[in-house]
């Protein structure tokens, strides 16, 4: 049963693996069995390499700034040409907090490109040489707002939407030639993402309450549900967004 979950010989790609969900997900990921390749937007991913390779892993870099996909194409192609990517985790996602009738065009912008745009072209690349091979692990982190419209964030609940919707079309054209596509639906949970919620007085605490485990999650509480969906216990899994919420969405 140990080797259904067992990434041994396999390489993950995680974006956005510096801090947080991203991190706990690369860490995990090597604890199973994976070779890392860590991206972030800045060369500052030594804490989750020095993890990493505490595993006996091997941990290569890519820096590429995600917020702007011009060059995107050939940059994440390049790094596909040097390294087999059996699994990909797009994790890297930002927000912009503001009412939809203040947002501004380049904050929608900002978080459409790096949410979603950014999202589709590295899953296309890599889903192109999967397809070959016929076999890959693609895992996005949607969110609760991928099912919910939340309260001034538009611009992200918008591309968690679209990113569900990404997740299951690409499972109806890549699942026959052995390429699963799945999402991680987090709940909420403790990241740099969330630090204006969690210092707010009158929000944190309705939030607690709402959530039937009575608890904020942590980036720890995701890696099972990634390795899960990386690992051959997953191949018939398709198309599937697994939320990881303590309970929220069954409130």
């Amino acid at each position: 049963m140990i080797g259904m979950f067992d990434l041994s010989g396999r390489t993950a790609l995680v974006t956005g693996s510096r801090t947080g969900i991203g991190q706990a997900i690369a860490i995990g990921l090597a604890e199973a069995g994976a070779e890392l390749v860590l991206h972030g937007h800045h060369d500052d991913l030594d804490e989750t390499q020095a993890a990493v390779e505490a595993h006996g892993r091997s941990a290569r870099r890519w820096i590429r700034d995600l917020s702007h996909v011009s060059g995107l194409a050939d940059d994440i192609n390049g790094l596909l040409d040097g390294t087999r990517v059996d699994i990909l985790v797009n994790n890297a996602g930002i927000i912009r907090r503001s009412p939809a009738a203040d947002l501004a065009d380049e904050d929608w912008d900002a978080v459409m490109t790096t949410n979603l745009d950014a999202v589709f072209t590295i899953t296309r690349a890599a889903g192109r040489r999967m397809l070959a091979r016929r076999t890959g692990k693609i895992i996005s982190i949607a969110s609760l707002l991928s099912f919910q419209g939340g309260v001034n964030v538009t611009a992200y609940a918008a591309s968690k939407h679209a990113l569900v919707g990404l997740t299951r079309a690409l499972a109806n054209e890549w699942s026959g030639d052995g390429v699963q596509v799945n999402a991680i639906a987090p709940g909420y949970i403790a990241t740099n993402n969330t630090a204006a919620l969690r210092a707010d007085p009158a929000r944190e605490p309705q939030i607690r309450r709402r959530i039937p485990a009575g608890r904020w999650g942590t980036p720890a509480d995701l890696v099972g549900a990634a390795v899960f969906l990386a690992a051959p216990a997953s191949d018939y899994v398709c198309g599937h967004v697994l939320t990881v919420d303590g309970g929220w969405l069954g409130r």
